[in-house]
């Protein structure tokens, strides 16, 4: 199992077998991936979590192996021949390939072939005789078997070749090759389909290879099929197939032949093309949605890890028309200054002036820096009562995906943080502190509601939250977590700490007060020796009485970082960064019992304590002033926010009322090939228009032209 893993993720077996150690011994990726670098050999977060997809693969394919071997053994089939095929397969298909003939299964024109005593007369087509199939039959002839004449007998025996040579594992094998490489994959529109939009149109009369098709394309064809829009199927190498059928089960004799060719015909048009056609869509299937989770997961880790907004006093709009605006400020902290109210700017009150004069009131009661909107209905319109109010003033705006704000706005964390508000003003200060702090705010929703990739509700949603749940967990413990500040939500995404922990950790500082240093975490109600090592290096305690508490060191590094901060005559508390970059890691680490990639790590975080690296990213982006579609034209160069990225390219805000396409071809001045290699959700990006479709509300933007790069 080891050496199999090594092979495909191109490790070493020495890496590998650590790396599971180390998993099986109960720590998280996070932690191994921050503090056991030595051990692991440097590997990333991804890295390791393919190491742990593969090894939970590769135990899955043993206990399905062990499985069918005690099945076939209890059948009395199990031959050494079969069983060491069985220890050598490395793949759950090939398993199950050489499992089909041998599974129990529900009666099939074969079984009862075998039932009627035909069983030698297929061996017989398998090694023809001298005689004919007429006369070899004839002695099979029996009413009361329900075998009346010759015909019926080399029918029934004609039955049970075709099911052998469906099912045979070489064939299986060879075929499913075949179509994986030679197919394609075909759609049309369904007789009576209900296509008003034409929302499916390109794929009335569509076609693509199977090895070159692309997942979003595999997606929108499973959906049209849902829909009863499209009709989906398969088209294979029907004559290569059928030759790799006659290579294995062929006769040379004239006379046989054509019952040996009508049964494999028969064979491969009723079981193994439809089953092949079945294996092919799946793997189609489970390709395109594993790109997808990837995809979805990369947006939301992009998103999660948006720099912090800090310092700023913020008011949030929830905009709406028919039950009007929801306004909230909060504060610096993002605590909110008020209840919170409403105005009815839009149709039908339409009292534009009253709600201008409120928002005004309450910037200059409050000193609001930013205000932060609702990216909903009715968004782009109070952006423009927005724009008008703050005209004028050093007050700016941003734009705020509000996706899932309701999901946590009824949830039971909105409810315990705010129990005397409603689920509207909840909602509104959601918006509000999300440009405060993304990460903070966004993990208090489930991830799949934020609103990011392409086709997530047609996704294996098992899959989907498990990657979603990770990438959370990824971009928590990058970014280091306030021990004194955080809620009891984002605690839980830190290494080792659950639930129950988490609760655990707020209600002692909401009794004790708050933590002077790591340390006091071991006075937690269940948080044991364990726990404290796995979670311990992701927690801040700024100002604390241990100044590397405020560090990414964890507490075991403590006694190593004393020594070299000695050694280099420097104080704890402020250390001369110069100093430290003088410092050779290759030969101080063997001095300190530690390894050069935590002395590397070591020196980083006294270089900067208490570093959040958001903040190296660009801030987010501002607005003072609003645009309108008609106020565009080809060649204009604007700066915009990314707030999706699919296969086909990236979505961006400029600040109309639709987010513009950059197509994956207009990206950059080289191919690229996933979008993601040069863009991620929150990037501020310069673009230029590239055209505007007024009727149909589409605005097609380039970033390679705003680079430079020209038409291409």
């Amino acid at each position: 199992m080891i050496q199999a893993i090594a092979r495909e993720l191109s490790l070493s077996p020495e890496q590998v077998a650590k790396v599971v150690d180390l998993l099986d011994a109960g720590n998280t990726i996070p932690f191994l991936a921050r503090y056991r670098k030595e051990a692991s050999g440097g590997l990333d977060e991804v890295a390791l979590r393919e190491v742990q997809a593969a090894l939970a693969r590769h135990r899955k394919l043993a206990e399905r192996r062990a499985e069918i071997e005690r099945s076939l053994a209890e059948q009395g089939v199990l031959t050494a021949d079969l069983k060491a095929r069985i220890r050598e397969a490395d793949k759950l298909a090939v398993l199950e390939d050489l499992y089909l003939p041998f599974r129990p299964k529900r009666r099939t024109r074969a079984t009862m072939a075998r039932d009627r005593g035909l069983e030698p007369l297929f061996e017989l087509l398998r090694r023809p005789p001298e005689a004919s199939p007429e006369q070899a039959a004839a002695r099979f002839v029996d009413p009361a078997k329900e075998v009346p004449d010759v015909a019926a007998a080399l029918a029934g025996a004609r039955d049970i070749l075709a099911e052998q040579a469906a099912e045979d594992p070489e064939v299986r094998g060879r075929a499913r090759h075949l179509a994986l490489g030679q197919g394609v994959l075909v759609a049309a529109r369904a007789p009576k389909a209900d296509d008003p939009q034409g929302k499916y149109a390109q794929y009335y009369a569509f076609s693509e290879a199977v090895n070159r098709i692309q997942p979003h394309r595999v997606l929108a064809c499973d959906r049209g099929e849902a829909e009863n829009v499209l009709k989906v199927g398969v088209e294979l190498p029907d004559d290569r197939l059928l030759v790799v059928m006659r290579e294995r089960f062929g006769v040379r004799s004239p006379r046989w032949r054509e019952e040996v060719e009508a049964a494999l015909a028969d064979g491969y048009k009723r079981l193994l093309r439809p089953a092949i056609e079945r294996e092919v869509r799946v793997a189609l299937t489970e390709r395109a949605q594993a790109h997808a989770t990837g995809v979805f997961a990369a947006n939301v880790k992009a998103l999660l890890l948006q720099p912090p907004l800090r310092g700023k006093v913020v008011m949030g709009i929830d905009p709406g028309f028919r039950t009007g605006c929801k306004v909230v400020v909060v504060d610096a902290t993002g605590k909110p200054l008020f209840d919170g109210i409403a105005i009815y700017p839009h149709e039908p009150q339409k009292q534009w002036a009253q709600a201008l004069q409120t928002i005004r009131d309450l910037i200059a009661r409050h000193c609001v820096a930013v205000v932060a909107i609702g990216n909903g209905t009715a968004s782009r319109e109070t952006e423009v009562l927005v724009a008008e109010a703050i005209a004028g003033t050093p007050v700016k705006y941003a734009l705020v995906s509000e996706a899932g704000a309701s999901v946590y706005s009824a949830s039971e964390v909105a409810r315990e943080e705010f129990p005397h508000l409603d689920a509207t003003q909840r909602g509104t200060l959601s918006i509000a502190r999300r440009l405060q702090d993304p990460l903070a705010e966004l993990v208090k929703i489930d991830p799949q509601a934020i609103g990011v990739g392409l086709y997530q509700h047609d996704l294996d949603q098992k899959a989907l939250a498990a990657a979603l749940d990770a990438v959370v967990e990824d971009a928590v413990n990058h970014a280091g977590v306030d021990l004194n500040t955080a809620s009891w939500p984002l605690l839980t995404r830190v290494a080792g700490v659950g639930k129950k922990v988490a609760r655990e950790i707020v209600g002692h500082r909401e009794a004790a007060g708050a933590f002077r240093s790591r340390a006091d975490l071991r006075k937690v109600k269940g948080l044991g020796d364990r726990t404290f090592e796995q979670c311990a290096g992701f927690l801040r305690v700024p100002g604390g009485a241990e100044p590397l508490d405020n560090t990414a060191i964890h507490p075991e590094s403590y006694p190593a970082t004393r020594t070299l901060l000695g050694r280099l005559g420097l104080d704890p508390r402020r250390p001369d960064p110069a100093a430290l970059r003088r410092a050779d890691p290759a030969k101080m680490a063997p001095e300190l019992g530690i390894g050069v990639p935590t002395l590397r790590d070591i020196l980083a975080n006294l270089e900067k304590p208490g570093r959040d690296p958001r903040e190296d990213l660009p801030a987010p982006h501002l607005r003072h002033d609003v645009l309108k579609l008609a106020d565009l034209k080809p060649g204009m160069r604007l700066t915009g926010t990314v707030r999706n990225v699919v296969d086909f390219g990236a979505f961006v805000d400029i600040g109309v009322k639709n987010d513009g396409l950059v197509h994956v071809s207009e990206l950059a001045e080289r191919f690229v090939k996933n979008p993601l290699e040069v863009v991620s959700v929150g990037d501020v990006i310069e673009v230029e228009v590239l055209g505007v479709d007024e009727a149909r509300q589409r605005l097609s933007l380039s970033r390679k032209r705003a680079l430079g790069g020209g038409s291409g």
